[in-house]
């Protein structure tokens, strides 16, 4: 159940309403929680060396599309710096390797907690996030991926689908959790294709539909529309 109250329709703030709630949430043995939308939540974007997810995002929360702040953008490459900063939003290179995962990951834990984040966006983040850390934000850390998974796993997915004649490409915006790409859905989509269009185009639409549907989710999620249920999600309009 979701409700929408106008601020204006009651004679009290929010943790007035709170106080007021509560006891009729523990008759009830409510699993709860209310938010101001007038408050921004707090975001942390991550990513690798591709551009698309993060630009897209940074477009949007510049247009005022998007209504949260950006607080910072944590990466495994230096590549994307110049682009973030000119947004004016702090830029974090943590290299992840084989030796130094632990540290590294630790250190990504300590900026989390530094800047408070609300949600963590894997804008094309290509690392996989330690099992402690899915379940310490469990619910707080958002995906994307190519919907071809599991059907072309792997490096080169496109070139694998490109083999095989798909008609349809597509991505899927889903919650992490331990188990790889497989946490709760939040939104999917898919393009169309035909046998004209090459690899290269395939990329592309890929691209155009990823971006898409991560910024459908991201917003579905700070405008507190998504519950959680088991493996599953409701996602209100």
């Amino acid at each position: 159940m979701r409700h929408e109250i106008k601020a204006t329709s009651i004679p009290f703030g929010l943790d007035q309403f709170r106080a007021a709630f509560e006891p009729i949430a523990r008759e009830f043995n409510m699993n709860w929680h209310i938010a101001d939308s007038a408050q921004p939540k707090k975001v942390i974007l991550m990513c690798s060396k591709e551009s698309h997810c993060v630009a897209d995002l940074l477009h949007r929360w510049h247009s005022k599309e998007i209504n949260a702040e950006i607080v910072a953008v944590i990466s495994n490459h230096d590549d994307l710096r110049r682009m973030v900063e000119w947004h004016e939003i702090p830029y974090h290179h943590v290299p992840v390797s084989k030796e130094n995962k632990e540290e590294a990951f630790a250190h990504i834990d300590e900026l989390f907690q530094k800047y408070e984040a609300d949600v963590v966006v894997l804008a094309r983040y290509m690392q996989i996030l330690p099992g402690e850390l899915c379940e310490k934000y469990s619910g707080k850390v958002i995906n994307i991926h190519h919907s071809f998974l599991p059907s072309f796993a792997g490096a080169r997915p496109y070139h694998q689908a490109y083999s095989r004649g798909v008609k349809l490409i597509g991505a899927t915006c889903h919650y992490v959790t331990q188990d790889l790409d497989e946490g709760p859905i939040i939104e999917q989509d898919v393009i169309r294709i035909t046998h004209s269009d090459s690899i290269e185009d395939m990329v592309r639409l890929g691209k155009d539909v990823e971006k898409n549907v991560l910024a459908r989710g991201l917003r579905s999620h700070i405008e507190d529309r998504v519950i959680t249920y088991e493996n599953k999600t409701v996602v209100f309009d």
